[in-house]
C-alpha cells in the first residue's frame, strides 16, 4: 500500500500565502485550495459545488453526488464561512450579475472551471511557494484527512468526512500517523550512555 504524501502545516501556510489576492482570480483560487484543505473535497466535488449546497449561516456544506453517487454533509468554521460570503459578493460583482451564480467557483464567463486549469494552477502556486513538484489537488485531500485523523484519532470520522464506502480505504491515513509516531519516539531522548 502506497502511503500518500501530505503537506506539513508550514507548507500549507506557504501555499496559501503564495496567492496575490489583490486580484479576483487568485482570490477565487486561494479559496478553492483552502476549501480542499478544510473539507477534504475531491477536485470534481470542489468544481461541482453549487451555492444552494453551501449554508454559510450554519456552516454546512453538502456534497451532492460525490464519488459513487453519494451525498455527504461537511462542516466549515464560521471564519471560513465569512470568507465564502465575501467571495459570493465579489463573484457577483466580478460577473456583473444580481444573484449568486450556480457554481461557487466559476470562470469569468460564469461557467464551470476546467479541472486541468486547477491542476496547473496548484502546480504554479507550489512553484511560487517553493513546494515539492509532487503536490497536486488530491494532495490537499490527503493532507486534510491526515490532519483530521491526527486531531481526532477517529478513523471512522475521517471515513465519513471523505465519503469512503469502505473503511480499509481510509486506513491508509493511520500509517502516516504511525510514521510520525515512530519518528517522534525515536527522537524523544538522547541515548543514555551505558
Amino acid at each position: 500500500m502506497k502511503i500518500p504524501k501530505i503537506l506539513r502545516e508550514d507548507q500549507q501556510k506557504n501555499l496559501l500565502d503564495s496567492f496575490n489576492t489583490r486580484y479576483i482570480t487568485p482570490q477565487r483560487n486561494k479559496l478553492m485550495v483552502k476549501l480542499m484543505l478544510n473539507a477534504g473535497l475531491r477536485l470534481a466535488e470542489t468544481l461541482d459545488l453549487e451555492w444552494p449546497n453551501l449554508d454559510t449561516e450554519r456552516g454546512v456544506l453538502t456534497v451532492k453526488n460525490g464519488k459513487g453517487g453519494k451525498d455527504r454533509r461537511l462542516f466549515l468554521s464560521p471564519s471560513f464561512c465569512s470568507q465564502l460570503d465575501l467571495w459570493r459578493n465579489e463573484q457577483k460583482e466580478w460577473l456583473k450579475i444580481e444573484t449568486a451564480p450556480n457554481y461557487v467557483f466559476t470562470t469569468s464567463n460564469n461557467t464551470r472551471i476546467n479541472p486541468r486549469y486547477v491542476r496547473a494552477m496548484v502546480k504554479r502556486q507550489c512553484e511560487k511557494a517553493n513546494l515539492p513538484s509532487w503536490v497536486h489537488p488530491h494532495t490537499l485531500r490527503h493532507t486534510f484527512a491526515t490532519d483530521l485523523y491526527r486531531k481526532t484519532k477517529d478513523i471512522r470520522m475521517v471515513q465519513k468526512a471523505l465519503g469512503h464506502a469502505d473503511l480499509s480505504t481510509t486506513m491508509i491515513y493511520t500509517h502516516i500517523v504511525d510514521d510520525d509516531l515512530k519518528e517522534e519516539m525515536q527522537n524523544l531522548r538522547e541515548p543514555v550512555e551505558v
